[in-house]
């Protein structure tokens, strides 16, 4: 079986423009939860999100993101803002990786997966209003490739000369798992050498804040305190708090890696999916879903529970939600929670839908690279007894060898992912 490492990393996130910035503030105990500033929210039953920092760029001690480092004024005119991070975050992953394609074997042997929730709802909401407004003439003709999800993961693959499997998942907040463990399979298959695997969101506009707030999936108890809305596993959590970004990682196949000498980050062990076939929004009450694909993954990777060391969950702080993760990690690990740490990186960051997965991967593997778990904020009064360590306020030095990831989404769509130290 051909095995799958990661060589590289990259992320634009609430936390920062750039991965190392993200991964200090994370573990430094920051929110990136604010008052929106990207339209006025007035009116709008939640106010409050998870932007991503704007302004000088990552070439900049301050740790923003400023798109004119990754694509020229003229071309940001013809993209969505989640086309934007996502080449961002991609490469920076890809300069992480140390590798680039030099012939033409190299780019057949290489792809690009990208998941998405929603891709260019911003794009389609001003295009639409600009119909109305103006009339069809005006509609620009980069509006649909600008807008479609699939076309995220088309300009990373004409920048970067990428001319293997190329692909798009869309499965809600479970888009950015589902993408890299899609492009694992990819390597394993022997389709491809290496894949530029991850996701990007941004649907802080106003239709998507409407849309969320109207399904009651939103935070509204904390407009006035932003930083304390997201609260997973918390009596007081409302609902989760709308984040953007992109988070990527180079795959890679291990033989491919050691013959250029590459910097190995983990390998991908594990990988799961399933379905709960439940309800358009809720979890399945029992968990059965999330505990199948977890227990897929598991029997994936060959690692039994007791070796997992530290889980990022899912947790949106969702009321129902939170709680249905929790048991099913315990169904899974069979009692086997002793030692075992979980955090949700979602207090810090808010929900990034399509990209949270891929952001939480990359995180994680930051995790196995530094031996530090990051915190779960906000959790002042726990809704749930459990003998599993829910990393409260602070983050914490453990030694990890092995990591689960999970993301969930509507629709019941489910993916887990399993890293793990690499040994030879």
């Amino acid at each position: 079986m051909r095995r799958v490492v990661v060589t590289g990393v990259g992320a634009v996130t609430p936390l920062g423009g750039d991965t190392n910035t993200s991964w200090k503030n994370l573990i430094d105990g920051k929110s990136g939860a604010s008052s929106i500033t990207r339209f006025d929210a007035t009116g709008f039953p939640c106010t409050i999100a998870c932007e991503v920092p704007l302004g000088a760029g990552i070439s900049s001690s301050d740790g923003t993101f400023n798109p004119d480092d990754w694509v020229s004024t003229k071309d940001q005119k013809k993209v969505d803002t989640f086309i934007l991070y996502g080449i961002a975050a991609a490469e920076m992953a890809l300069k992480d990786s140390g590798w680039i394609p030099n012939d033409e074997n190299s780019q057949f042997r290489a792809g690009v997966g990208v998941g998405s929730g929603i891709g260019g709802l911003a794009s389609i909401e001003k295009t639409s209003l600009l119909l109305k407004e103006k009339g069809p003439r005006r509609v620009s003709p980069f509006f649909i490739p600008g807008a479609l999800i699939n076309l995220a993961a088309g300009q990373i693959s004409i920048r970067n000369n990428l001319k293997g499997p190329n692909l798009a998942a869309v499965t809600a907040c479970a888009s950015g798992s589902h993408s890299i463990g899609e492009g694992a399979q990819m390597i394993k298959s022997n389709k491809a050498d290496l894949m530029v695997v991850g996701g990007a969101e941004a649907a802080i506009c106003p239709v998507g804040m409407a849309g969320f707030s109207a399904s009651r999936a939103l935070s509204t108890n904390f407009n006035d305190t932003p930083e304390k809305a997201s609260r997973p596993y918390d009596s007081d959590r409302d609902g989760f708090v709308m984040g953007e970004g992109a988070g990527f990682v180079v795959l890679e196949e291990l033989e491919h890696a050691l013959s250029r000498n590459a910097e190995i980050y983990g390998e991908l062990k594990g990988y799961g999916v399933s379905g709960d076939a439940f309800h358009i929004t809720s979890p399945a009450e029992d968990g059965d879903g999330a505990y199948r694909s977890i227990v897929m993954a598991l029997n994936e990777s060959g690692i039994g529970a007791e070796e997992i060391d530290y889980v990022n969950a899912h947790g949106t702080s969702t009321p129902l939600g939170d709680e249905i993760e929790l048991k099913a990690v315990e169904k899974a690990f069979e009692g086997k929670v002793d030692g075992l740490s979980m955090s949700s990186t979602k207090s810090s960051l808010g929900h990034l839908r399509g990209a949270a997965g891929a952001v939480e991967a990359v995180l994680s593997i930051m995790c196995l690279r530094e031996n530090i778990i990051p915190p779960t904020l906000n959790l002042d009064n726990p809704s749930v007894e459990t003998k599993i360590d829910l990393v409260p306020y602070e983050s914490k030095k453990k030694e990890v060898n092995s990591i689960l990831s999970n993301s969930f989404g509507f629709g019941g769509t489910n993916a887990s992912l399993i890293f793990s130290r690499y040994y030879n």
